[in-house]
């Protein structure tokens, strides 16, 4: 990627190096699992599944971060780059609709942090909290995505970021509370609300790219297939077949590889946040 001329956003809380001392589960394995399975999804609002499982607690956190250089460092600056080109992009988009972009906090931590939504942990992956209007991440998901996921490179990384804000654009039209007014009880599955929001994130993610290389000139020779690779490699089936040797459309919560590639792809393709509506779309 090229990144020279993207800004670094200042919207940011640093809490890497204010590590948990310890995080307290409660409510049995079973819930932990559950949580795991989403992470490997990519989540995105984590509201429901943290209140699901019982008394989640963290220790005090360390109340200044150890000076001098950091292995992430590099990763974190990145991250604010793409986080920066996100809030340029969508502020020009909501303009035009006679809307005004309000920035999500970019929150990168270390193992656990509090959130509006509960406590966070690194293992849930990047998420968005509506609760804080924040952005998550434990920067060492890069090297799983990497290496775990096998999906390398700078826009596969900014693919995940891209994603996370898309579902901040969610929160701030309304889409997030309407869908779970709309859908109540019906929000997993293959047809159901969570797999549809998720795409649209998705979509969203493929409008900012358009628009970030339109007006930045950020894409190189290999980036889009990164950034089609990511997409392809934490569909819910892939994850599945992965985890538990069988495919379970009943509990899909993101889509399907071949569905969020469709989608990311739509929207670097378009720039538009209109062919992003898959909650009108009869086939996804």
């Amino acid at each position: 990627m090229r990144l020279d001329d993207l800004r670094p956003t200042e919207n940011v809380d640093d809490r890497r190096g204010l590590r948990g001392r310890g995080v307290a589960l409660g409510g049995g394995g079973l819930g932990i699992v559950a949580v795991a399975v989403i992470v490997m999804l990519l989540g995105g609002d984590p509201t429901q599944i943290l209140s699901q499982m019982g008394d989640i607690s963290t220790a005090p956190t360390d109340s200044t971060a150890p000076s001098g250089p950091r292995a992430d460092d590099a990763s974190f600056q990145f991250s604010r780059k793409i986080i920066g080109s996100t809030e340029d992009v969508w502020t020009k988009i909501f303009a035009a609709r006679g809307l005004r972009y309000e920035p999500a906090i970019f929150t990168p931590y270390d193992g656990s942090t509090q959130t509006g939504c509960g406590a966070g942990q690194s293992m849930m992956g990047p998420f968005y909290c509506s609760a804080d209007k924040r952005v998550y991440i434990d920067l060492s998901f890069f090297d799983e995505l990497r290496t775990r996921f096998g999906a390398p490179g700078e826009f596969a990384q900014a693919y995940v970021l891209a994603h996370e804000v898309g579902h901040h654009v969610q929160d701030l039209l309304g889409t997030m509370a309407n869908v779970q007014a709309r859908y109540r009880g019906a929000m997993e599955g293959a047809d159901g609300g969570s797999v549809r929001l998720e795409l649209q994130a998705d979509c969203y993610a493929g409008v900012w790219a358009y628009n970030a290389n339109r007006d930045f000139s950020i894409l190189e020779q290999g980036d889009v297939e990164q950034g089609l690779a990511a997409a392809n490699a934490v569909g819910d089936d892939t994850l599945q077949r992965q985890t538990q040797g069988r495919v379970a459309p009943d509990s899909f919560t993101h889509g399907s590889s071949a569905q969020r590639v469709r989608w990311f792809t739509r929207g670097m393709q378009t720039g538009d946040m209109n062919q992003c509506d898959t909650f009108s779309a009869t086939t996804l």
